[in-house]
């Protein structure tokens, strides 16, 4: 594996991306696939909401300039083609979403059945590091599908969520992308090493139009990043315990917010402003300190999925950041009130 092949995998993907997202921003209006502000969004006039229509063209071309690597694991092109076939369902999932409003049910199968076929290209969660011996734990088919499905379901789900300030989701991915990134070439797997370098790249391409003030937002493209990152974590010796850590601030939120929705007696899908990075803005944060919060506190945990070694301190870890979050978002509840703002 040569210099040239990280190289060309990232300008390819930083290039087509940085130049296909104007495209995208024309294609939202002249079909009027465009976000108003009301409901949860805040922002001002109309914003494009087809972000994710050049990202996956763009991972696409990157990753198949990888097709003709030399690779040392026979099912790692099995495992690329369920990633590349998971995301372009979740893509064309998106697009469809972004233009007619599916309902959440179609939206969650459209999820489960990317992470179906994922699955049966060998793109699963079959092996657990225990953070309390130096042992792996390996489960059952019966067991790791639905956790396998969990996961990319909830990764999906998760980055969604996210995407609700302008840069905050892109952001976010790339940093975790670059943390599996190192973490890859730390452990000499070179080859798949490139995939989470494209998704990288296919960020910081659309970020410069994606950033405060935003002239288009991800859309569905938030659902595709996010099973992006889900199923790179998996592919290479399951860094899902990575992910995780990198991930714990909004997933901790999203935990939080279907808790506090059935404590109110409302439908856990429910979309409103409680969500951690909603309740700032409401006290008056701008979105940029917001995001810069978010990316700041996303590379810190990055750092110590990169350089702690200890399990269990990394358990420490997540569990500190789960009480921490848990205490904030109560906090913010009890100062702003219970009731949010509800909308798509």
């Amino acid at each position: 594996m040569s210099l040239i092949h990280y190289a060309l995998v990232f300008l390819i993907s930083v290039g087509l991306s940085y130049a296909l997202t104007p495209l995208s921003i024309r294609v939202g209006r002249r079909m009027g696939l465009v976000a108003v502000p009301g409901g949860r969004r805040t922002h001002q006039g109309e914003v494009v909401r087809i972000g994710g229509l050049g990202l996956y063209p763009a991972f696409l071309c990157a990753t198949l300039v990888t097709l003709g690597i030399e690779r040392q694991d026979p099912l790692e092109l099995t495992r690329l083609i369920g990633v590349l076939v998971g995301m372009g369902v979740v893509w064309v999932v998106g697009l469809v979403d972004d233009r007619y409003s599916l309902p959440a049910t179609a939206q969650i199968g459209g999820l489960a059945l990317a992470a179906a076929v994922a699955i049966a290209c060998s793109v699963f969660v079959e092996m657990f590091n225990s953070p309390f011996h130096e042992e792996q734990i390996k489960v059952d088919w019966y067991i790791m599908v639905p956790i396998t499905l969990a996961w990319l379901v909830g990764m999906s789900g998760t980055m969604n969520v996210v995407d609700g300030l302008d840069g905050l989701a892109t952001g976010i991915t790339a940093i975790a992308a670059l943390i599996l990134f190192l973490h890859m070439l730390r452990l000499e797997q070179y080859s798949v090493s490139l995939l989470p370098l494209a998704l990288m790249g296919c960020c910081l391409g659309f970020l410069p139009y994606n950033y405060a003030p935003a002239r288009i937002f991800l859309g569905g493209g938030a659902h595709m990043l996010g099973f992006g990152l889900g199923a790179l974590s998996i592919i290479a010796g399951a860094k899902v315990a990575s992910a995780l850590l990198v991930l714990w601030v909004p997933i901790m939120d999203v935990v939080w917010q279907i808790y506090a929705r059935r404590r109110r007696g409302q439908s856990v899908g429910l979309g409103d402003r409680g969500h951690l990075h909603f309740r700032l803005q409401d006290l008056g944060w701008g979105t940029r300190k917001i995001v810069w919060l978010y990316w700041g506190v996303t590379l810190a945990l990055g750092a110590v999925a990169l350089l702690v070694s200890s399990r269990m301190l990394k358990l420490v870890v997540l569990l500190g950041g789960a009480v921490g979050m848990a205490v904030v978002l109560a906090t913010l509840t009890h100062i702003s009130g219970d009731e949010t703002t509800s909308g798509r």
